[in-house]
């Protein structure tokens, strides 16, 4: 199939971005940066915007870079943009470790990190970084600039709190600590699919004792959060089989999972833990 008839505009800057978008929202105007989410959609005409404002030829987006000990990062970055060594330290390694799972080489070379945080998707590897690190979303509209925390932002699967005039410029984390460990784990049916769950960890060891730890689940509620029931299983304890078995038991207590035609609650919720507990390993390696 083809998409429906629609306008198409290219803005050279944030603030004409903004007015056209202001003037087109009603009209089911869209953002569209990588399109890899929204480009099959209208294949398929699950979407129909009328409009389709295209933010590649603004430069002031394409930011990557630490400032202030946080990581920025502009609307127009790519995933695979976080290739090893591109951002200093544990935070980028992180990275690195997460982007190849992102679905495939032609998603991961033209999909962009921001335009995955405004899709919202329950199954986005970036989505369920973002809470770990405690992200900060930059919206922009007409009305000016809006900095809304991870965890007020999303609203269920594919939901945000955003107005539908406001667009995501960019996102800022604090960055990890040098020594952090970190650790990722995604179980899907087939390389390349959704996935069924996703656990992201991070923390560190000082004599011989779990500090700062941080858990984040993704892909088996409507959006990411952290677990704050798993964490408090790892503070203070040592780095061992034992704790990581805790967490994880105490991550798959803690979630509410979606059902759909293939994946019950049972088999998503032990996806989980699993998820967690090889995170967690990982992490130790």
């Amino acid at each position: 199939m083809k998409p429906a008839p629609f306008t198409y505009h290219r803005p050279l800057s944030i603030d004409e971005a903004a007015r056209i978008l202001s003037d087109v929202a009603e009209h089911d105007g869209r953002i569209i940066a990588g399109g890899q989410s929204l480009a099959p959609m209208m294949a398929f005409r699950v979407a129909r915007p009328h409009h389709l404002v295209d933010i590649n030829e603004i430069a002031a987006l394409d930011v990557l870079t630490i400032e202030d000990a946080a990581l920025r990062i502009g609307a127009r970055v790519r995933h695979a943009r976080f290739i090893p060594g591109a951002i200093a330290g544990p935070t980028g390694e992180l990275f690195a470790k997460v982007m190849p799972n992102i679905a495939n080489y032609s998603v991961r070379s033209r999909g962009t990190f921001c335009g995955s945080l405004a899709h919202a998707d329950p199954a986005s590897e970036w989505c369920a970084l973002a809470t770990l690190l405690d992200a900060e979303i930059i919206a922009h509209s007409v009305r000016g600039e809006r900095r809304i925390d991870v965890r007020d932002y999303f609203d269920g699967a594919m939901s945000t709190t955003l107005a539908p005039d406001e667009i995501v410029i960019e996102a800022r984390m604090p960055v990890l600590r040098e020594g952090t460990r970190t650790g990722f784990y995604e179980f899907s049916r087939r390389k390349g699919d959704f996935a069924i769950a996703m656990a992201i960890v991070a923390f560190s060891v000082e004599n011989g004792r779990i500090t700062s730890p941080r858990v984040s689940i993704g892909g088996a509620e409507p959006y990411p959060r952290r677990i704050h029931e798993a964490e408090a299983a790892l503070d203070g304890a040592a780095p061992d089989a034992a704790a990581f078995a805790a967490a994880a038991d105490a991550a798959a207590a803690a979630v509410d999972p979606m059902e759909d035609a293939m994946t019950d609650a049972a088999y998503r919720r032990d996806i989980v833990r699993a998820a967690t507990r090889r995170g967690l390993e990982q992490a130790m390696q």
